[in-house]
This record gives structure tokens, C-alpha cells and sequence, in this order.
């Protein structure tokens, strides 16, 4: 009779085969004491990643989707393939350092509240990645988000990272953390349904950490597991078009509409457009006061990206609404 499976870790890849590649020898080579299996969902993007798998980890279950089904979708389809008693549902574009999976399983099973774990994210230089726990979006937390308000005020409540900020002995309650790197119990994602597949990129790791708070589970945040998360590499060939940042923002208004309601969602995009306005103006002035000559490239950019962001909130970039079209 084969060994119970501890944890099934679930990988959706899309053009990201070399980071694949990077994170699976990172698993392989840090993760013991725990019976695990991979299973790796390629979203559409036959990028070379099932002949790399197929060579150098063979024992890795590799699924390829003829179609791209977003995010939600595909992990929900590695999920049908899973065996595991706990799921990590991760990025391709992570690397797991020492006994971080060993660390948030032991903790997982030890803690009979607690539904989902997320690790410590670092960025590419190894510097906390803020994003990796978070609140659950509000009207205020948009109309006030911005890195000079997070940086003066880094422990304010609207953020919800004050858990990265101050050391711990013990795992943290927090109201979300990145899907990036999320551990999960099998039987708690089976309750909440799964991923939810209105979700075709983004807020699905929201949407799913607010269901399994609303059903009487924990969602904590484990220091001592490390992930570094070179982040956003996916959709790194899109930086003109703004495509992250305005889907991105679609998302969250969905969930906020799902969740809230329809007055509350109306609210939230008017924020999102004045918080849009406020920094167009800042950066306008920027622009003016130098003569284009400061950080032009920087400056530009984050003037078109926000010029888009602007668009969105008032309703014209209507391709978000459906961006699997």
C-alpha cells in the first residue's frame, strides 16, 4: 500500500518554464521529512515546460490545458490531480529556501483552528515583499494606498502588514496572505468550493482566503518559512499596455461587488479614480517643474499607468470585464 501523501503542491506555469525550472530544484533540494507529490498545470502557454519536466523531474505530474483557463481554473485543475491531505498552492516563479514547506506543514497540522498558512515572501534582492499578507480591500485602503503613505505609516491598520514589521515567536492571524505561496488544508478547500473561477487572474487568493475566514478558520503568517518571489514575471512582457495593473483592479472590484454589494463597489471605484486623479497631478507636476528631464522614463510610465488605471475607473477599458476573451 503506497505512503499517504502529506502535501501536493500545485504549480500553475504560463511562459515561465526557466523560473519552473529554478523552482522545482529549489523544492526537490530543501524539502525532506514530508512525503509530497508536484503537480504542475501548463495554462495554454507550450512553452517548452513539459519537455523540461518530462527530463529533469520526471516524478513531477505535469498537466497540459489546450485552452488558457486563468489562474483559479488551472489551480483547480492540478487540485483534481492532487492526492496530498494538505495543498501548497505556489508560483512558478518562487523559490522555497530551507525547511520553509516542512515549517508550514508542521505548524498547519499542529493547529487545529487554522485552515491556510502563508510563508515570509522576499523579493528578488531579498528585501520583505509587503503584498505577502494584507487586509481584505476597502474603500479607505484605496483611497489611501500609496508606497509614500505605506512607507511614513508602514504599521497602519488600513495595510494589514504590521505582522511583517515586528518579530514573532509563533505563527500570526492575519486576514490574508499571497497565493503566491499558499498552504492550505484539503478539507477547507473542498468546503469553500475551490478556487472560484470568476476569478480569471488576481483576488482569487482574496476570494479565497476571505471564504475560509468567513467560515470560522484561521488564515496565519509564518516568519520562519522563506520564499523568495521574483514576482510578476508572467506578465512581465505587458508593461506598456498596464494589462497587470488594471486587471488587477477589475478583480478586486469584482470581489469587492461580491462581497459588499453593488453601492459599496461604486464606492470603492470612485476612490480608485481619485486616488488616480491625485497622483496624475503629482506626477503632472513632476513632469512640469523638470522638464521632463527627472526619471523621465520612470515618470512617463507611471504616468501612463495611472492614466490607464484612471480610464478603467470611469469605465473605459471594457476589455477587463473579460479578459479571457
Amino acid at each position: 500500500m503506497p505512503e499517504p501523501i502529506d502535501l501536493s503542491i500545485i504549480i500553475v506555469n504560463w511562459r515561465s518554464a526557466d523560473f519552473l525550472q529554478k523552482c522545482l530544484a529549489s523544492i526537490y533540494a530543501n524539502t525532506v521529512g514530508i512525503n509530497f507529490e508536484i503537480v504542475v498545470v501548463d495554462n495554454a502557454s507550450f512553452d517548452g515546460s513539459a519537455e523540461m519536466v518530462k527530463l529533469e523531474f520526471p516524478a513531477v505530474s505535469f498537466v497540459q490545458s489546450d485552452k488558457n483557463v486563468g489562474f483559479s481554473g488551472a489551480n483547480n485543475l492540478g487540485y483534481a490531480r492532487a492526492h496530498g491531505r494538505n495543498l501548497l498552492f505556489l508560483n512558478p516563479d518562487t523559490e522555497v529556501t530551507g525547511p520553509a514547506l516542512t515549517t508550514m506543514m508542521g505548524f498547519l497540522d499542529s493547529m487545529p483552528s487554522v485552515g491556510i498558512v502563508g510563508a515570509r515572501l522576499l523579493n528578488s534582492d531579498l528585501t520583505v515583499q509587503t503584498s505577502c499578507v494584507q487586509r481584505f480591500p476597502s474603500i479607505f485602503g484605496q483611497l489611501f494606498d500609496s508606497d509614500l503613505l505605506r512607507k511614513l505609516f508602514p504599521k497602519c491598520s488600513l495595510w494589514g502588514t504590521r505582522a511583517l514589521l515586528e518579530p514573532h515567536n509563533a505563527p500570526v492571524s492575519v486576514e490574508m496572505v499571497s497565493g503566491a505561496c499558499l498552504m492550505i488544508r484539503r478539507a477547507v478547500f473542498e468546503q469553500v468550493g475551490q478556487f472560484n473561477t470568476n476569478y480569471f487572474m488576481y483576488a482569487e487568493d482574496v476570494d479565497l482566503c476571505f471564504r475560509v475566514h468567513n467560515i470560522g478558520w484561521k488564515n496565519c503568517y509564518v516568519e520562519e518559512a522563506v520564499v523568495i518571489h521574483h514576482g510578476g514575471k508572467s506578465t512581465a512582457s505587458k508593461p506598456v499596455s498596464h494589462f497587470s495593473a488594471i486587471l488587477m483592479r477589475e478583480s478586486l472590484l469584482r470581489f469587492v461587488r461580491s462581497t459588499r454589494g453593488e453601492w459599496y463597489a461604486a464606492v470603492y471605484q470612485a476612490a480608485t479614480a481619485l486616488n488616480a486623479v491625485l497622483r496624475l497631478f503629482i506626477l503632472g507636476l513632476a513632469l512640469v517643474l523638470t522638464f521632463g528631464q527627472y526619471h523621465p522614463r520612470s515618470v512617463r510610465n507611471a504616468f501612463g499607468k495611472w492614466s490607464r488605471v484612471f480610464r478603467w475607473s470611469i469605465g473605459l477599458e471594457g476589455w477587463a470585464r473579460n479578459p479571457s476573451a
